[in-house]
């Protein structure tokens, strides 16, 4: 460790000069600086003295270890953009906080989750993590997220009243708090003004109805023209239209599931129908290509989609194309409708040595003025309604609807088991729209395979009533 210039000039002390005197033949105890040491002595004296050196050295040393040390190291995972952007908010917070170092580790969306299960199963896990609200309820299940709920109440920072209600519940399982809403989407209505005015529409759909009427005057399959762009292999956009129901998607506890509910029926018929109608061109988004640029070229009028394509909108789009668009609150089967309540959440894992620096993080990243930074950096639409309340989110015409959607958000069954399930209901899906199967059939075939998938989760749950 280089030591300050200044402090080499300092004189010694007196337990310096002590050590000096003795080791050039003064006791130290009254004896006259004069007085001679036999030479056996004196080697004993040096060399103990060299020893003497070198402890209080290390101690010296030990000293400036104890001072670097004090310096904790916080490792923090996250996926996708916003690993990147987060750098950017952190010199502020290490200046704030000169004792935490930051290490953020960028994963691939698309290796996120296993990597984050291998380094459980190898006891390797970071102190926190940005996590998928549906990943959550696997991590509560493995026991390996830290309760959040006593660091929340005694927080200024986390308010959860400021928070959207369903954003915050789906951080909240079986009562307890184990993460804080970090960023929040959900999906909704692109469209284009300009086609809709001139099929005869001045507003967006307000219910299934209406949306059904202008999804037929927009369609034009031998023009190549469709109502919407609803990609066969992405589970999101009939989950978001499911859960509009009353009907929940499972039942008894998230035991079972509730596929052949009359909601979740209603759901899928307007969805294949859709197709069958061919108001939307049965494709992947593979073959869909730029969706953009066709939505822009009037292939598609309405891309149910989430926030993120805003700013992909305004930089795809020409300039002279910028005002034929909008977003609008999804409609539901009788009137405004329900969205999904996605996004992240920051985390605390268990095992963490960490834990008070990791709040500290997390109360840094939920301040207001640091989540309108956040949406500007990588465009994430903040959990906090007073962050919407300023600065360029209060002004965006187009992120309007998304905040009237997410006082309108329901989550997703809080089970582990939950994106095997919506996987399963695309997969079914896909064979309906093929024609393989009636929506009866279907809804009864993902009861069973729905079921088949819960049936471990039905055996730790009659396990631990059984113990009571």
């Amino acid at each position: 460790m280089e030591r300050d210039e200044k402090e080499s000039v300092h004189p010694p002390g007196p337990a310096a000069r002590g050590l000096s005197r003795w080791l050039a033949g003064d006791a130290g105890a009254g004896r006259p600086v004069s007085t001679r040491v036999r030479p056996r002595a004196r080697q004993y004296r040096l060399a103990l003295g060299v020893l003497l050196v070198a402890v209080l050295g290390a101690g010296a040393l030990a000293g400036c270890d104890h001072r670097e040390a004090s310096t904790q190291t916080l490792s923090f995972w996250t996926f996708g953009p916003e690993g990147e952007a987060v750098q950017a908010l952190l010199p502020a917070f290490e200046r704030a906080h000169p004792d935490i170092k930051v290490s953020v580790q960028q994963l691939p969306l698309s290796a996120a989750h296993q990597k984050l299960l291998t380094a459980y199963a190898g006891g390797s896990m970071p102190d926190m993590m940005q996590l998928g609200n549906t990943w959550l309820p696997e991590m509560v299940a493995l026991n390996a997220v830290e309760p959040l709920d006593a660091r929340a109440r005694g927080s200024t920072s986390v308010v959860p009243g400021d928070y959207f209600d369903s954003i915050w519940a789906t951080n909240v399982i079986d009562g307890r708090l184990y993460g804080v809403p970090w960023y929040v989407d959900t999906r909704l209505l692109f469209y284009r003004v300009d086609l809709l005015k001139a099929a005869g529409f001045d507003h967006p759909p307000r219910d299934w109805a209406e949306w059904r009427r202008m999804l037929a005057a927009l369609s034009d399959p031998a023009a190549h023209r469709y109502g919407i762009l609803l990609p066969t292999n992405e589970y999101e956009q009939l989950m978001s239209l499911a859960l509009e129901q009353p009907d929940p998607l499972l039942r008894d506890g998230n035991r079972y599931g509730n596929f052949e509910s009359a909601g979740f029926k209603r759901a899928l018929r307007f969805y294949v129908d859709t197709f069958r109608e061919q108001q939307a061109p049965a494709i992947s988004n593979v073959v869909a290509g730029n969706p953009w640029e066709e939505f822009g070229r009037g292939v598609y009028a309405f891309y149910l989609s989430g926030p993120w394509n805003i700013g992909e909108f305004r930089s795809r789009l020409p300039a002279d194309q910028q005002a034929r668009w909008s977003t609008a609150r999804l409609p539901g089967p009788d009137g405004p409708g329900a969205g999904a309540a996605g996004g992240a959440s920051l985390v605390v894992f268990r095992h963490s040595a960490h834990k008070d620096a990791a709040w500290a993080l997390i109360e840094y990243l939920s301040q207001p003025q640091v989540q309108r930074r956040f949406y500007a950096l990588v465009g994430d639409m903040p959990p906090r309604r007073s962050a919407w309340d300023g600065g360029e989110l209060s002004r965006d015409a187009q992120a309007r609807a998304f905040r009237e959607q997410l006082e309108h958000v329901k989550p997703t069954p809080p089970v582990p088991e939950w994106e095997r399930i919506a996987n399963e209901m695309q997969l079914v899906a896909a064979r309906v729209i093929a024609g393989e199967l009636t929506v009866d059939q279907a809804c009864a075939e993902l009861d069973k395979r729905v079921d088949a998938i819960l049936e471990k989760r039905r055996w730790v749950l009659a396990r631990r009533e059984g113990a009571r």
